[in-house]
């Protein structure tokens, strides 16, 4: 056994702040932690201890908020909202507009069904709250989801993407199941025109029984076609995203690859999210459906017969040295993703005729990355034709020509635009392990990018939302499930 570091963890049975070690054993890391009342917890952390150091190069911390919404009183993660310690400022925003839902997935954590109560904020409140992560400084969110539950059922789901427009969001995605999707063109057409720039789908698999498990109902065709009513409203723009269980699911991700290929004309990334483990579960139950971020890599490498190797993927701080860079040139901030290094893995891929190539193979990213960097020193130092000569010369790192054809704008204008050109061009393969109470590690929560919005004004991590926080906030903002059902005359998974 060989101590990596200390950190600070949850019990995942009485959310208590305890000390916890990550450690190596066998080329695992794991993380172990001991609760005077509840007893020793140890859990995989990353299943492959030479990728873990290899994502432990890209780290890459970032300044945080200057205006954090919570001070630091009870400490980490207590005082989420965000405090002053977070060191990450927010590059997705996510809303959940509802925790009413249409289906009773049993892998879910946000629905009506399993917590008793309906919350569902106001359109004036989540307005507020839009208003509010646009006050983040130094950098507002360029991005934001519609949540839930089930957020198609809202009756007002098009005026909130509207305003989510208007308040200067560019991207605006809705996180949904499909079924109101697929009983509808003109459904999905009247997304887009609101402004909605992406379907979130959650996709688990290509066969009827992945769905039976993961949903509770067989949703295949469902899915089919939700996805063809988005092509025929001509939508460009659809992730499939993938809950990986072991045993359920792990062996489709080849699959699930090749047919977002197939769907290349409107499908732009596969987000796999490793299944979160809640409630009380023995070590042996939970090592029997662990899966982590190596795991989810070396079963990409093995089902695409090595088009896409592990060394294809890269930790999401790996890009900051551009939005660095390009906001240096620009006199401008751009949204930083200063995750910590073991939160995701991704990598892009250009697809021609069918065939996948990753991004990898025509450039060398860690050299590129490391010239960045250095545009970077230039620029802020004011050195900004020194500056200018680094970033030429950054592109000899980059063989293919599409590449330059396409990275050139976005590293000269740093506009939305030019990076959506790009993206229309490959597809992105990532992986996303958010924490569960058992492989809960603080450093990991205060880096978090990705963070919800609440009605009392707060800014949450991810993580510390689903894994604590949440029973809370929505208890006292939402009403019984009865009281609910009385007053709509409605069950709680109708449009309303």
């Amino acid at each position: 056994m060989q101590v990596i570091k200390e950190t600070k963890t949850i019990c995942p049975e009485c959310f208590k702040v305890l000390d916890a070690t990550i450690f190596e054993k066998d080329n695992k890391v794991y993380i172990e932690k001991e609760c005077p009342e509840h007893g020793k917890f140890q859990d995989v952390y990353w299943s492959d201890y030479e990728q873990y150091q290899r994502a432990e190069r890209f780290r890459c911390d970032g300044d945080g908020l200057r205006n954090p919404r919570t001070t630091t009183k009870l400490d980490c993660p207590l005082d989420c909202g965000i405090c002053p310690q977070h060191k990450s400022h927010t590059a997705l925003a996510i809303i959940d507009v509802t925790n009413r839902c249409n289906l009773k997935c049993p892998v879910c954590f946000a629905n009506a069904a399993a917590a008793g109560y309906v919350y569902e904020p106001s359109k004036e409140q989540i307005i507020e709250m839009l208003e509010n992560l646009r006050r983040n400084d130094p950098v507002p969110p360029p991005a934001l989801q519609f949540s839930g539950g089930e957020p198609t059922i809202r009756r007002d789901l098009f005026e909130l993407i509207r305003a989510a427009k208007e308040l200067g969001f560019h991207h605006v995605e809705v996180n949904t199941n499909g079924l109101r999707l697929a009983q509808s063109v003109d459904y999905c057409r009247g997304l887009m025109e609101a402004g909605m720039s992406t379907v979130y789908l959650q996709f688990d698999g290509l066969t009827s029984d992945v769905y039976k498990f993961t949903r509770g109902a067989d949703l295949l065709d469902v899915k089919m076609k939700a996805i063809e009513n988005c092509r025929e409203a001509g939508l460009e723009s659809i992730v499939l995203v993938v809950t990986l269980v072991k045993g359920v699911n792990d062996h489709q991700l080849g699959d699930i690859i090749r047919f977002a290929i197939q769907n290349f004309d409107l499908v732009r990334c596969v987000n796999v999210q490793p299944v979160s483990l809640c409630g009380r579960l023995p070590e042996q139950e939970r090592a029997k459906m662990r899966i982590t971020i190596p795991d989810f890599m070396r079963l990409c490498e093995e089902q695409t017969e090595g088009k896409i190797k592990v060394s294809d993927f890269y930790p999401v701080p790996a890009v900051v040295p551009i939005s660095r860079a390009v906001g240096a040139l620009q006199n401008e901030r751009y949204v930083e993703f200063t995750a910590h290094p073991h939160c995701g893995m991704a990598t892009y891929v250009f697809v021609e005729d069918g065939e996948m190539f990753p991004i990898t193979r025509y450039g060398n990213v860690e050299k590129f990355m490391k010239s960045m960097g250095k545009v970077y020193e230039e620029a802020i130092k004011g050195h900004g034709g020194r500056a200018k000569m680094r970033l030429i010369g950054a592109l000899r790192h980059i063989k293919f020509r599409l590449l330059r054809k396409y990275l050139l704008p976005i590293l000269k204008t740093g506009s939305y635009e030019s990076l959506g050109e790009l993206h229309r061009k490959m597809l992105l393969i990532s992986s996303m392990h958010f924490m569960d109470p058992y492989n809960f590690d603080l450093e990991r929560v205060q880096r978090c990018c990705i963070h919800y919005a609440v009605p009392d004004g707060r800014i949450i991590p991810f993580c510390t939302m689903n894994s604590i926080h949440r029973p809370k906030i929505e208890e006292r903002l939402g009403i019984p499930i009865e009281e609910w059902r009385i007053k709509h005359k409605l069950e709680i998974g109708a449009v309303a």
